[in-house]
């Protein structure tokens, strides 16, 4: 049958119905949709959990430390318990550097109100001296904190106090405080002692160079509060004490170090120079007892001063010393055999090595002369035969038993030491012999001299003598010379001042019992030497059994003649200004009064 025989409305039985027809339904798959669902939640909630779970790890373990070093600086204080530094005596005992209580003064223009910046800026110029200006622009920055003045004494703190200035803190610290000097506008022994700056550092000589032990320790105090800012108290182990610096005891005497500084200074005025120096040493220990130079500055106002003058010219300035230096040049050849005192040579007043001509100081033939009165006058000539007679080698080796060429190892920051040449002309090793064409600082040189007034022992020169009570180990004594050597160099000295050039240091009383050696050498500038010279005097008494050892320096003096500006004209006087002083002081007496 034709599907159009059928009645409509009616289907064959057991018919399925046709694809595409417009009455059928698409079937689709049971059950997909809600699995999918379901899966890309579970990712989701997986993925939120990665999240959460890495951010917990993260703040929990990588960023660990750093969060609880915040939640410890909210809660946990740490309070600086500072160490008070060690305290500087002299040989007696007697205070050369001490400490003291300044402020400094701050402000915090952040919590200062506009209304209140002209009243807080009135008292701070009024009471500190402070720039109006200044002030004006700081209180204006916003900043969170600022100096405006430091180390303030409490007089002046007193003052800001009473005004109760908002946004101005005063912090209490301490301060080094040195004694006045033996001139104005200095500090007693500044070149020797140093200063210590504002973050509490030894800056140069002793300060310097005993930094660790003079500072000590700083402790702390720790405690935490709670949200409201109460004390929580903890254990015991929460405070570590500080420890106090040692208090060191120099071999200084305050009272000479005055004297010399008074000495040296009026004598660089008389002699119109452009400095001068002083050292004094105590024979037998090699202790400093002085340590003085002119101009010196104020230790107390560091900053303030010229930096030029707050480089030490005894221990960190090297110069050519001259003819004192004869008298290791003759020690050496005596204690050799090459020479004695009565040695005698002919001295036309000049001498020829290697090529080159070298002349006495007055270009006088001074015929002939022994070694004493090589030494009484000074003379070039004889100095350079006393070289020749030991021989290069020789005297080198000399020099360098001497201590010459190396640095002494006083234990004052900055020493400064020129080494002695590898290779030498004969006509440099001629001038090295009366102290030209080689450098040494003032401590070098007067420790040399020290050794022929020690019976030829050398001893180690040093300024500490104990330190928190306990002695200082310093370098064994050794002898350069031979006792009975060092005894001649000793009289052929006192015959420099009985006889010679040192007859402007003789003391009274004193006038046989001294012995001493003038130096003059002239300044080299530009690769040559200039008309500038250093002037000198060295000398020591009881000639035979010396308390001190004094080498005074001065550098470039202008009293408008070359005889004027030497050695024996300019530093005998000073050098016996102080040596009388250090009569009184130490009561010293003369022991032979023999003449030679």
């Amino acid at each position: 049958m034709a599907v159009s025989d059928f009645p409509a409305g009616q289907r064959r039985v057991g018919s399925l119905p046709r694809p595409g027809l417009s009455g059928s339904k698409r079937q689709e798959p049971g059950g997909q949709l809600p699995r999918l669902r379901v899966l890309w939640l579970l990712v989701v909630a997986i993925l939120l959990a990665v999240t959460i779970w890495g951010r917990l790890a993260y703040w929990q373990v990588v960023q660990h430390n750093d969060l609880g070093q915040l939640a410890g600086d909210q809660y946990l204080h740490s309070i600086p318990l500072p160490a008070s530094r060690g305290l500087l005596l002299d040989r007696e005992l007697r205070p050369l550097a001490v400490n003291s209580t300044v402020y400094d003064v701050t402000i915090a223009p952040s919590q200062i109100d506009v209304a209140d910046r002209d009243r807080v800026g009135g008292v701070l110029s009024l009471v500190l001296g402070a720039d109006p200006q200044v002030l004006t622009m700081l209180l204006a920055s916003g900043k969170q904190f600022a100096y405006v003045a430091r180390r303030q004494p409490k007089e002046k703190v007193d003052q800001l106090r009473a005004a109760r200035l908002p946004g101005v803190d005063l912090q209490a610290v301490e301060q080094r405080q040195y004694l006045p000097g033996g001139v104005p506008n200095s500090t007693l022994a500044s070149q020797l002692l140093g200063f210590v700056d504002w973050n509490g550092r030894g800056q140069r000589g002793v300060e310097q160079a005993y930094q660790t032990q003079l500072a000590g320790r700083p402790g702390h105090e720790s405690s935490y509060t709670d949200l409201y800012g109460r004390q929580i108290v903890l254990g015991p182990d929460s405070r570590v004490p500080a420890e106090n610096g040692a208090p060191l005891v120099l071999t200084v005497d305050a009272n000479i170090q005055y004297a010399a500084e008074q000495a040296i200074a009026q004598g660089v005025q008389e002699a119109k120079a452009e400095s001068g120096s002083v050292i004094v040493m105590d024979t037998q220990t090699g202790g400093i007892v002085a340590w003085a130079s002119a101009p010196g500055y104020d230790a107390n106002q560091f900053a303030s001063q010229d930096p030029n003058r707050l480089r030490d010219p005894i221990g960190a300035q090297v110069y050519e010393p001259g003819s004192i230096m004869k008298v290791v040049t003759l020690a050496g050849a005596i204690d050799n055999g090459s020479i004695t005192p009565e040695t005698t040579i002919n001295d036309p007043g000049y001498i020829n090595v290697g090529g080159v001509t070298l002349h006495d100081y007055d270009l006088a033939n001074h015929g002939t002369i022994t070694m004493t009165n090589v030494l009484e006058r000074s003379l070039n000539v004889g100095a350079v035969r006393a070289e020749q007679a030991m021989g290069k080698d020789a005297y080198l080796r000399n020099l360098k038993a001497f201590g010459i060429g190396q640095p002494s190892g006083v234990d004052v920051a900055g020493e400064s030491a020129s080494p002695l040449r590898q290779q030498w002309r004969d006509a440099e090793v001629a001038t090295a012999s009366y102290g030209q064409g080689v450098a040494v600082n003032m401590v070098q040189m007067c420790a040399a001299l020290n050794a022929v007034s020690n019976g030829g022992v050398y001893v180690q020169p040093h300024v500490v003598q104990s330190q928190d009570g306990r002695p200082v180990p310093i370098a064994a004594p050794r002898q350069v010379i031979s006792a009975q050597s060092a005894a001649t160099m000793r009289m052929m000295m006192r015959s420099v001042v009985q006889h010679g050039a040192g007859h402007l240091a003789r003391i009274p009383g004193f006038e046989l019992d001294e012995g001493g050696k003038t130096g003059t050498s002239n300044i080299p500038e530009n690769g040559k030497y200039s008309k500038d010279v250093w002037a000198s005097y060295a000398g020591f008494l009881p000639a035979d059994n010396p308390r001190f050892t004094m080498l005074v320096v001065v550098k470039h003096p202008n009293n408008g003649s070359d005889d004027h500006n030497e050695g024996y004209y300019v530093s005998a006087p000073i050098w016996k200004a102080i040596a009388q002083e250090m009569i009184l002081q130490w009561r010293i007496a003369p022991e032979n009064l023999q003449p030679v």
